[in-house]
């Protein structure tokens, strides 16, 4: 396990904690939920602060929750684009280096092809207003092919967006294989969040508990993308660090 490239997730009440104890990093995950950035901003971001003290690496998530950067009425696009701008301004006063974003792909309403398409011509134009030092990384969540975000990606061809591959979620949302996705983006992945389930339900489970062959995937990811940085996205990420310690 190399330290300086894992954070925990701040769903783990005792992220902060446990990184301080481990040398590890924190992803912010307060502002998954938007309204967190507006009337409880205080509260929360006092609350976050406290959390990071003393801990230089930082990752912010950004919302999710009703945010689709290919929405077909556009007002729903301007909702995204605004809540993805704010995400960018706290993570550069937090001193974050990464904001995931989820792809916003919803089955059975958006057609792939306008999915990507439309994800392109938002994200060409929403990088425009991101730092070169701060990199977007596009998390899965219900795609069911590696091939969407790929695409995307590709396409937009800036090394301020990248792919943060959630294997807890393509192992629960897609019939193809967690070691068939990471195989696909290779060099692309900038990011991963680390969580093991059964297959059946997003279950955030620990390391140990699942049918996801991390192992596999952790040394495969260091021939793949050296580089890239991992969050367990646990609510309890210490018995998974220790395991990670152990490797």
């Amino acid at each position: 396990m190399d330290r300086e490239n894992w954070y925990l997730s701040t769903i783990d009440e005792r992220a902060g904690e446990v990184a301080r104890k481990y040398g590890l990093g924190v992803e912010i995950a307060e502002y998954c939920t938007a309204w967190n950035m507006d009337e409880a901003l205080p509260r929360v971001d006092a609350q976050v602060r406290k959390t990071i003290s003393g801990i230089p690496r930082r990752i912010l998530h950004a919302p999710f929750n009703e945010l689709h950067p290919c929405a077909i009425d556009p007002k729903a696009r301007q909702l995204a684009r605004s809540r993805y701008a704010r995400a960018v301004e706290l993570a550069r006063d937090y001193g974050c280096r990464k904001v995931v974003i989820h792809g916003g792909f919803l089955p059975n309403v958006y057609y792939p092809d306008w999915y990507v398409q439309e994800s392109v011509t938002f994200w060409r134009d929403f990088l425009e207003q991101v730092p070169q030092d701060l990199q977007i990384v596009l998390e899965n969540v219900l795609e069911d092919t590696p091939q969407m975000q790929l695409g995307i990606v590709r396409a937009v061809d800036d090394p301020r967006l990248r792919l943060c591959l959630d294997v807890g979620h393509a192992h629960v949302y897609s019939g193809i294989p967690v070691t068939d996705w990471l195989e696909a983006w290779g060099p692309w992945i900038s990011h991963f969040h680390i969580h093991n389930n059964a297959g059946a339900w997003d279950s955030h489970c620990p390391l140990d508990q699942g049918t996801i062959p991390i192992g596999e995937l952790l040394a495969r990811s260091r021939t793949l993308c050296p580089e890239a940085s991992y969050t367990l996205e646990l609510t309890d990420a210490q018995p998974s660090v220790r395991l990670l310690l152990e490797e």
